[in-house]
């Protein structure tokens, strides 16, 4: 095992997380949580 090997596997580790988040991020599931979340700055009592 040699260091070109752990770039490879540290690499595809971070584009697989990054695939994850943005699965997360914009399943439908989400939608009206994040849609309330990003009212917050906008609503002033």
């Amino acid at each position: 095992m040699d260091i070109t090997f752990l770039r490879i596997a540290s690499t595809l580790v971070c584009f697989v997380t990054f695939l994850g988040i943005a699965y997360w991020a914009f399943a439908g599931r989400n939608r009206e949580r994040f849609d309330e979340a990003a009212r917050i700055p906008f609503d002033h009592d």
